[in-house]
């Protein structure tokens, strides 16, 4: 008669440091019943906590981890800003979308802000050309969700996280006549040009009635008083053409990848000497 199902008989089979039978319950809750049966206190408590600069951290972090996740494989991309408060039939909406046409027809995803406006006719331009059409969204009072023609939606709640994206995975920007937050993707842009934060990256500017005033103005005042190096102004380019504005583009990445490729081959020099 077998005795397999008698655990005195299999304990003497165990190795002297082993034991059969299962240790005396502990009044101590596992991990999973904290978590999974709280009390009111500790549900309150847990609430308030979801308000706290810890809990943002963590959110903090999922947005940037969701962020890098989802860009990580587009490819070169080029991000365009404008304004939300053009329509249809201003002429730079036309531009903005021939902008994204092109930058799709050269082999470019097109990153913008989602939303309407000079977003949209970018992202509408990219999608109808068969391209990548990022879409970067911010949670606003007034928002609206990412236009229609935007084919990889991001949402997010930090200004400063969507900002890391839109230099993160582009190549340059492409900047069209646009308001406040049009300025700040611009200045800040060219400060991280000045400060060596990036490297090849090329800012040009769409609209020379628009934009003519303002670089005047960095040229006289800025420049001329010192304020800026007497380099600084060429880190922006200007035109009125959005082909020329792709090209600017084509040719930066280029000039990129020839100075990746030399670097390498430098590398693969040395290792073999």
């Amino acid at each position: 008669m077998s005795n397999d199902g008698d655990p005195e008989t299999n304990q003497s089979k165990l190795l002297p440091n082993q034991t059969y039978q299962r240790t005396a319950r502990s009044d101590r809750p596992t991990e999973d019943k904290e978590l999974l049966t709280w009390s009111h206190d500790q549900r309150q408590r847990a609430a308030a906590f979801t308000h706290s600069d810890q809990w943002r951290v963590l959110r903090i972090m999922g947005e940037f981890v969701a962020g890098f996740d989802a860009l990580a494989e587009i490819g070169p991309a080029v991000t365009i800003f404008g304004s939300a408060r053009i329509g249809e039939d201003d002429p730079m909406y036309a531009m903005a979308r021939a902008v994204g046409a092109g930058l799709a027809t050269a082999g470019f995803a097109t990153i913008t802000g989602g939303g309407p406006g000079i977003m949209e006719a970018a992202n509408r331009g990219a999608r109808e050309a068969g391209g990548v059409s990022v879409g970067a969204n911010i949670e606003l009072p007034s928002e609206t969700g990412s236009n229609r023609y935007v084919t990889l939606p991001l949402n997010f709640r930090y200004f400063f996280v969507r900002k890391t994206m839109f230099v993160k995975y582009a190549e340059g920007f492409i900047i069209f006549p646009g308001g406040f937050g049009t300025l700040d993707e611009l200045f800040e842009s060219l400060t991280l040009i000045q400060t060596g934060k990036l490297g090849v990256f090329p800012v040009v500017l769409v609209g020379s009635a628009f934009w003519r005033g303002l670089l005047d103005w960095i040229e006289e005042v800025l420049q001329g008083e010192g304020k800026i190096g007497p380099t600084d102004r060429a880190y922006v380019t200007l035109t009125d053409d959005p082909a020329t504005a792709v090209q600017i583009m084509v040719d930066a990445f280029r000039a990129k990848e020839r100075l990746r490729a030399e670097q390498r081959e430098g590398r693969g020099g040395e290792s073999s000497m």
